[in-house]
């Protein structure tokens, strides 16, 4: 018998059929314009300008200087996870076992995968936002689930309701997702819309995991809420947190889950055979990130975010034919490009091509992200100026 598959033909279809992440490709893209010498602002992954604090590079280094170089448990160490557990109730008001109720992991993406290998069969369903992070449905995808697209309209404010959510579920319904505050709209769930998604999950016995990277970049005075400190939710709620975004420590993978101990004990499992543990040296950095309230050093970054994400919007509003709000939380700029009449994707690859600016298309977030772009606000004040000079050059010229 004559042997003559190609090998290409024996790949798994769930990865050659699924998307790449068009956030982290476009970022990509614009690394490899710059090597060649191009002068590229890049707005498209969240990623800040500043580097991580140096108390917290400190810890780290001085861990490794002392040979905290070796594997830990599956779990965590416990300093992290007593920092953690100190964080959670220092800045969320929940009450956490670090014994029982936390795993460390490498940041929220990795947590998401643990999360819902713990809980999903093939063919179950969860709900996702629409738009959503661009991660979400192809996880789930993985993992043999089906996600379940229910929209965020603009005439609620980007946030769902009840009826919304109810309409979406049937008998393989196990989990929603949802991200808070909200990565790409901006928006800051309240008491009230966190309080819709709670009456939905307990009256249809769901799970609910919470991704909160930007927890602590909340805008004008608002407080960010968590879903498990509300009634009948902590049993519920696995809760997603990391130092990626509001320390600057993208690169070090740092975060954790929070969950029922029974839920935490087959997370752990999984965090076993699949990464053995959390690096050990970036759990001491990390630890003393969570571990104590955030210093001086790093308050500065967040103020600063703070002035970045309002310019940028503002001046985003002074170009024809762009609308853009003041994000409510997090690092992005939602921007509103329906009167351009440019599909969301042609509009990002010819800014790129002419300007030299990379922006996120809001159609790679879902299909109600059309009409919209993503873009980084938290960049350097130079890259801000040139990039709002690019793109309303670009505008003006379409």
């Amino acid at each position: 018998m004559t042997l003559n598959m190609k090998i290409e033909g024996i790949l798994s279809e769930r990865v050659t059929t699924s998307e790449q992440s068009s956030t982290v490709r476009i970022a990509d893209m614009a690394k490899k314009l710059k090597e060649k010498g191009a002068a590229v602002y890049d707005f498209s992954a969240g990623r800040a300008f500043e580097h991580t604090p140096k108390y917290v590079m400190d810890g780290a280094i001085k861990a490794m200087r002392a040979g905290d170089t070796h594997q830990t448990m599956a779990q965590g160490t416990t300093s992290y996870r007593e920092a953690c557990a100190i964080k959670l109730h220092r800045e969320n008001g929940i009450t956490a076992n670090p014994e029982t109720d936390i795993v460390a992991t490498m940041g929220c993406k990795q947590g998401l995968t643990v999360s819902l290998l713990a809980i999903l069969n093939p063919g179950d369903e969860v709900i996702v936002e629409d738009p959503c992070f661009v991660s979400y449905k192809q996880t789930i995808r993985y993992l043999g689930g089906n996600p379940v697209e229910v929209p965020l309209l603009p005439a609620n404010q980007f946030r769902w309701k009840r009826d919304q959510l109810e309409s979406a579920i049937t008998e393989r319904t196990k989990a929603i997702i949802m991200c808070t505050p909200h990565n790409p709209t901006g928006v800051v769930h309240s008491i009230e819309d966190l309080a819709e998604v709670a009456f939905v999950a307990k009256k249809h016995n769901l799970y609910v995991i919470t991704d909160e990277p930007y927890e602590r970049m909340v805008w004008g005075g608002r407080r960010h809420l968590n879903l498990a400190s509300l009634p009948g939710m902590r049993k519920r709620t696995i809760t997603l947190m990391s130092l990626t975004k509001s320390f600057s420590m993208g690169g070090w993978r740092i975060g954790f889950a929070h969950a029922d101990e029974h839920l935490l004990e087959q997370m752990t499992k999984l965090q076993q055979h699949l990464i053995t543990c959390v690096s050990s040296f970036v759990q001491a950095g990390g630890a003393i990130a969570f571990g104590q309230s955030p210093n001086d050093e790093v308050k500065k970054y967040w103020a600063e975010w703070e002035k970045k994400v309002t310019f940028f919007t503002h001046s985003l509003n002074e170009i024809n034919g762009i609308k853009c709000y003041t994000p409510e939380g997090g690092f992005y700029a939602w921007m509103d490009i329906s009167e351009l009449n440019i599909p969301s994707e042609q509009f990002c690859d010819l800014l790129l091509e002419r300007e030299k600016v990379a922006l996120v298309p809001g159609v790679s977030f879902g299909k109600h992200g059309e009409n919209y772009v993503r873009v980084t606000c938290v960049k350097s004040w130079d890259e801000i100026n040139k990039g709002l000079e690019g793109i309303s050059s670009f505008v003006q010229n379409l």
